[in-house]
């Protein structure tokens, strides 16, 4: 066992491994609080003997191990335990250690819990904002905080949301499965759309935590599998292929973060441009447009051309307008006002921008500012980058916005 006696790795380990955890649980014992408590029982063991004892071999088993551990020990002192000990162990076979690699080894049929998880937190009997919500707080581990923040309200309210979220799947008995076909399409487009946030918000953390944007495209293949024929879901695998072909090229070498038109192109990864090509391709034949298609569309189009000055802008503006038109939401209309900025100049994009009521969303000030210092308003600029960077959270893209705002207002 290697030694780790740093908590704030301890810590890095239960974030990237507590969804695959919690979703084993749930899907054992039914109870998302009983799974999550169990989770935080065994990390308070992990700080405790960690240290001393040093990492496990395979921390997600272990964690996975002396959760469900602790939560038979709960469930005995309570009044419904038996019942859910004994689905625990016709869940489990005896000398089960949480690893899916033993399960394969006996045998047995390995279950994407975190798949299962997903297509639970999403079911239509929740409002699309509370589904997502859960799947964010679930799988991706961010705290109560970080989920409050990606919907623009305060912690304290989204706690109590939360709580009543998962309190409606207790009361309604809300299955742990991938539901029959039939039910699909009322789940889709939130699952989807959680797929998807999951994946930008490993792209918004440390490098140490950017697993969470593999697991994502490998729920995204996973779905695609299991829905070939649905475009969105090519569309959703596409967008994330497309988006993760550069994730090597948006920082520098000291984590600085360095926009599309400054990127060193040939470092791109072309295998899955190539394979992104390839599922919008099959989307067109289909002639399905939808939303993640469309955005697929457009990340394909930044792919083809070799340099930012060569980005056929008109083309991506089109597909901002089919985009608005089937998905017509404030984001949206943010990034079509850039590319429309790109296309007809700086005034007419920023005219676009501040017809927006975005003025907590810190891309909207940063798209501002761009345009402002290309039409030499610095001091403006300086204003919008400054804003933007109070709102973006912290990281590499805040780091960068406030030296922006730093260079607007020094340079002349």
């Amino acid at each position: 066992m290697a030694v780790t006696s740093d908590s704030a790795a301890i810590g890095r380990i239960f974030r990237e491994e507590s969804g695959r955890s919690l979703a084993a649980l749930i899907g054992i014992f039914g109870d998302v609080d009983l799974a999550e408590d169990a989770v935080q029982e065994a990390f308070t063991v992990a700080v405790r003997r960690w240290p001393e004892d040093g990492t496990p071999p395979n921390p997600g088993a272990w964690i996975t191990t002396t959760a469900r551990n602790r939560a038979v020990d709960r469930l005995r002192r309570d009044a419904r335990g038996s019942e859910l000990i004994e689905a625990a162990a016709r869940t489990t076979s005896p000398g089960w250690d949480g690893d899916p690699a033993t399960a394969a080894a006996e045998g047995e049929p390995v279950p994407d819990d975190r798949l299962r998880l997903i297509f639970t937190c999403c079911h239509p009997s929740l409002a699309p904002q509370s589904q997502v919500a859960l799947t964010l707080r679930l799988l991706c581990g961010l705290s109560t905080a970080e989920v409050a923040r990606a919907f623009l309200t305060v912690e304290p309210t989204m706690a109590k949301r939360l709580v009543r979220i998962k309190h409606k799947i207790k009361a309604a008995n809300i299955p742990y499965r991938v539901p029959d076909e039939p039910e699909l399409p009322d789940r889709l487009r939130t699952v989807l759309t959680a797929i998807y946030l999951m994946y930008t918000t490993g792209q918004g953390r440390p490098r140490p935590e950017t697993d969470l944007c593999a697991e994502s495209i490998r729920l995204g293949r996973m779905l695609r599998r299991l829905m070939p024929d649905e475009p969105e879901v090519a569309g959703l695998l596409a967008l994330m292929l497309l988006t993760e072909s550069r994730r090597g090229t948006r920082t520098d070498e000291l984590g600085a973060l360095v926009l599309l038109r400054d990127q060193n192109r040939a470092g791109w990864d072309r295998a899955l441009i190539g394979e992104g090509h390839g599922l919008v391709r099959w989307c067109l034949r289909r002639n399905e447009p939808g939303p993640f298609q469309l955005q697929a569309a457009i990340a394909a189009v930044h792919a083809d051309a070799n340099s930012f000055a060569d980005t056929d802008w008109p083309q991506i503006l089109a597909l901002y307008d089919q985009l608005l038109a089937v998905a017509p939401t404030p984001v949206v209309a943010l990034n079509r006002a850039v590319a429309l900025g790109e296309v007809r100049g700086p005034a007419a994009g920023l005219r676009e921008i501040d017809a927006l009521a975005l003025a907590d969303y810190h891309p909207f000030h940063a798209a501002r500012a761009e345009f402002l210092l290309r039409l030499g308003h610095r001091d403006e600029a300086a204003g919008a980058f400054r804003r933007a960077g109070e709102l973006a959270p912290p990281g590499a893209e805040r780091d960068f916005l406030r030296d922006q705002a730093e260079r607007a207002r020094t340079s002349r």
